[in-house]
């Protein structure tokens, strides 16, 4: 039996893989066995992974709601778009939580020319800058000119000196951070250049393990708002589902009926404490 992938190509179904997933995600090995069951008597030559995941995502959100938020993070993520100044702004809180002070969208000089940045994270003792690849389809990769291309970058950066929180400081890591995976080529090259990197499921900097270590869950993961509530609070400047239970009048705002506004504060909280 096979199944098509996001990009099109195909493979043949692996139990395995779907049950591993539904394990990374907290659920217990009975829950998994039940959920593959059902969707292997459900599952047709050809299915699309799409199909799959929306079956296993509603099976497993009957179980329970926590791990099925961590079960659909990767999607989440992708709908911190379409454009990538949102997933920039997540990545910056992502910083704050490690202790440093932060600025995106900046314009700052290299040795030969000015770059645009997109994360600028500084402490007292150490300054960082992040180059942001969001990608609204989860199956694209950041491919190894990509990468090229950030150490280049870094590279002139490295030979000036800034001027963030009040002290002069020479640039001393430089990231580069995606919502979705790197190539293979695009890692043994950076790991060969010691560049910091964050993707999904990357062993050296897993996205997936860094949300779930300092509870940042984009609140695109809450099952009780639709996608165009989703936009409007975009639209607000709203990426974590703690954004939302300290700034609950956002809810009003967008025109969020009334009774629905419990469902979601709950949610939260039940995602913000998982």
């Amino acid at each position: 039996m096979t199944i098509t992938k996001a990009d099109g190509t195909k493979e043949n179904f692996e139990e395995y893989k779907l049950t591993d997933s539904l394990k990374r995600a907290g659920g217990s090995a009975d829950i998994a066995r039940n959920i593959v069951g059902h969707i292997k008597g459900d599952l047709q030559d050809g299915m699309p992974t799409s199909q799959i995941y929306e079956r296993a995502f509603c099976l497993l959100r009957e179980y329970s709601i926590p791990i099925a938020v961590k079960y659909s993070l990767r999607r989440a993520l992708s709908e911190l778009g379409p454009d990538g100044f949102p997933f920039e702004k997540y990545v910056s809180r992502i910083f704050n939580a490690w202790g440093y002070k932060t600025l995106t969208d900046q314009t700052v000089s290299g040795l030969c020319v000015s770059h645009e940045v997109d994360v600028v994270a500084w402490k007292r003792d150490k300054l960082a800058m992040a180059e942001v690849k969001f990608h609204n389809e989860f199956w694209l990769k950041s491919d190894l000119k990509v990468i090229l291309y950030v150490k280049a970058r870094f590279d002139d950066l490295r030979q000036s000196s800034f001027n963030y929180g009040g002290i002069a400081q020479k640039l001393d890591e430089g990231w580069i951070i995606t919502n979705t995976k790197f190539t293979d080529q695009a890692i043994k090259y950076g790991e060969c250049q010691n560049i910091k990197m964050m993707g999904w499921n990357y062993s050296r900097g897993n996205l997936h393990d860094v949300i779930e270590e300092l509870h940042l869950h984009p609140f695109t993961c809450l099952i009780s708002l639709s996608n165009v509530h989703k936009k409007d609070l975009l639209r607000k400047g709203v990426v974590l589902c703690s954004d939302i239970l300290n700034h609950q009048g956002y809810l009003k705002e967008i025109g969020m009926n009334t009774e629905d506004i419990p469902k979601v504060i709950e949610e939260a909280n039940i995602v913000c404490g998982s």
